[in-house]
């Protein structure tokens, strides 16, 4: 399909609403609604419920791997690294957070290819993470830990961003992340009793 205007407003509205009810709880007829348009209107668009949700699951794991790489490139230490990498994942989260959410709690109800696609690439995704781990606790700028498991906590707390954050509230984006390395870094630097 084509990425026209009304293709991405379909998507945005999709977006909002798997975001607020759950891709199973939302119909091709709810999207419908929310745009002003008869349900028939839509599939000259899309062909599927699951086509929608597919494209914006596609677009945000590109905007997460595009971020992270760029993160990753830099030639740095693993503490500052890492937090770049923190910091680029927050910066996705915050620029679109209902595409966040949708690609963090939804992306399993896509099916057959697509589904293990996605979870390839979030695979691959989460590898950048255990392996700048794995780096900085062989050149000693990391605590000992399971690479894996500091991947999936960190993963776990930056993933919970897209459920709670809102532009209009308590903290801006940037002040977000700033804590969120700050934590990130403290987590795998300091020595634990």
């Amino acid at each position: 399909m084509l990425d026209t205007p009304r293709r991405r407003e379909i998507e945005d509205a999709a977006s909002a609403l798997f975001r607020e009810r759950g891709y199973v709880a939302t119909s091709v007829r709810d999207i419908a609604h929310a745009l002003d348009i008869r349900g028939p209107s839509l599939y000259a668009h899309v062909t599927s419920k699951e086509d929608v949700l597919w494209a914006i699951v596609d677009r945000a794991a590109s905007r997460f791997e595009r971020t992270a790489d760029r993160a990753l490139a830099a030639d740095a230490d693993p503490a500052d690294r890492l937090a770049a990498l923190v910091a680029a994942h927050i910066s996705v989260i915050t620029a679109d957070p209902g595409e966040a959410s949708v690609f963090v709690a939804e992306w399993r109800h896509l099916s057959g290819d697509r589904r293990q696609a996605i979870l390839e690439r979030r695979d691959a995704y989460e590898r950048r993470f255990r392996d700048l781990i794995a780096d900085g606790m062989a050149d000693g700028t990391f605590a000992l830990t399971d690479p894996a498991v500091a991947a999936t906590f960190l993963l776990s707390a930056l993933n919970g961003i897209a459920g709670w954050y809102r532009p209009e509230g308590r903290l801006a984006a940037d002040r977000i992340a700033d804590h969120f390395v700050d934590l990130a870094v403290r987590a795998l630097t300091e020595v634990h009793r």
